[in-house]
């Protein structure tokens, strides 16, 4: 019978389990040949590792001046109403008993130019409609007398700006008085599906290409920067994510809810550890970490670019869920949590038990 457990205990090495326990990353075969390096969570290393997830606009943006939407443009559509003082009888634009005349709708073409009846070819882009009235009444007065002219805009179809991702009503916008800034346009876009605090709006002009967070928009006024022609706006859902695995009551990829979260936040947004099985005193975050907060938690770079560690967080420990609420999880991080200790010896007891009720019967039936 001995013969029989010890072979039952051999073979409780291979039971099935839900990936490495905590001896097995913390002190394996080969140390030599590991490929990171453990840094225990302490408070000193939680505020070592924290990074400023503040966005911002640069200050070509922040400085830039609201576009003068007064002005004319290539592509704006005008109405023009000329009236003439001409009584009875026929005037240069207006038939007999007829006291103005209303031009069809005038498109400003791409050269900023459009074409009145006898005044002719004249610029238009860069004019007020008001300027764009004199100049039209100074070119009929030698046609018709005391001329009187009315210049409205009927549709602006100049400067426009792109709204695009997660937004009730994407499409393309002018830019008017009322929109020459960045949240009044995304206000006319309609809402956004994703709640303000993880929603990121991007703002592209030419080569640069811009994000900060919506909620700091209705936060930082500084941010509600003026817009351009042909720019692009991108409301988009943050897509940061961090995986759990091990013993959780829940394995899977979860979506950051919110701008921050930490490893304690992270172990919530699964149900936390599984009771039955999970290790508050093996829980693992693996992350391809930054060279400088690498040398900074002393653990040696040894290499340009991103640094493979694994941080150790012990609950158990005194002060462990405060220093697990200060320690920060950041996208692309793998939650890992090991099963406890008795767990293992519980898989090889309930190994053990068939062999020893097996045993008894091969006695039983020897006697």
């Amino acid at each position: 019978m001995a013969g029989l457990i010890c072979a039952a205990l051999l073979s409780g090495c291979g039971l099935p389990r839900g990936g490495p326990g905590d001896g097995e990353i913390l002190a394996p075969a080969d140390e030599a040949a590991l490929p990171f390096a453990v840094v225990e969570v302490t408070d000193e290393v939680a505020r070592l590792t924290q990074r400023d997830e503040r966005l911002s606009f640069s200050a070509a943006l922040l400085r830039s001046p609201v576009e003068n939407v007064g002005l004319i443009a290539p592509g704006d559509k005008l109405g023009i109403t000329v009236w003439e003082n001409v009584g009875s009888t026929e005037g240069v634009l207006t038939a007999v008993g007829q006291k103005f005349a209303v031009l069809q709708e005038t498109q400003v073409d791409h050269d900023g130019f459009i074409f009145v009846p006898y005044v002719g070819r004249i610029r238009a882009a860069g004019n007020s409609p008001e300027a764009l009235r004199r100049i039209i009444t100074r070119g009929l007065r030698d046609q018709t007398p005391d001329p009187q002219v009315e210049v409205r805009r009927i549709e602006a179809g100049g400067a426009q700006v792109s709204i695009i991702g997660t937004i009730s009503a994407p499409g393309i916008y002018p830019i008017e008085d009322a929109t020459t800034r960045l949240l009044p346009m995304l206000s006319r876009a309609g809402s956004v599906s994703a709640e303000p605090e993880v929603a990121r709006v991007t703002l592209r002009r030419g080569k640069l290409s811009e994000t900060v967070w919506l909620q700091d928009l209705f936060d930082r006024p500084e941010l509600n920067v003026a817009l351009r022609d042909g720019d692009q706006i991108i409301v988009e859902r943050d897509r940061r994510a961090f995986t759990a695995l091990g013993a959780l009551n829940a394995q899977r990829r979860i979506p950051f809810p919110a701008r921050t979260i930490s490893a304690l936040e992270a172990l919530g947004l699964v149900g936390g550890l599984n009771s039955q099985i999970g290790n508050p005193s093996g829980i693992f975050v693996f992350r391809e970490e930054d060279p400088a907060i690498a040398r900074a938690v002393q653990a040696d770079p040894g290499a340009a670019g991103p640094v493979r560690l694994v941080y150790l967080i012990d609950l158990t420990r005194p002060g462990g869920m405060f220093t697990a609420q200060s320690f920060a999880i950041r996208d692309g991080d793998v939650v890992y949590v090991t099963e406890a200790p008795l767990v293992r010896w519980i898989k090889i007891l309930s190994a053990l038990a068939p062999v020893v009720n097996f045993a008894g019967s091969v006695n039983n039936l020897a006697q």
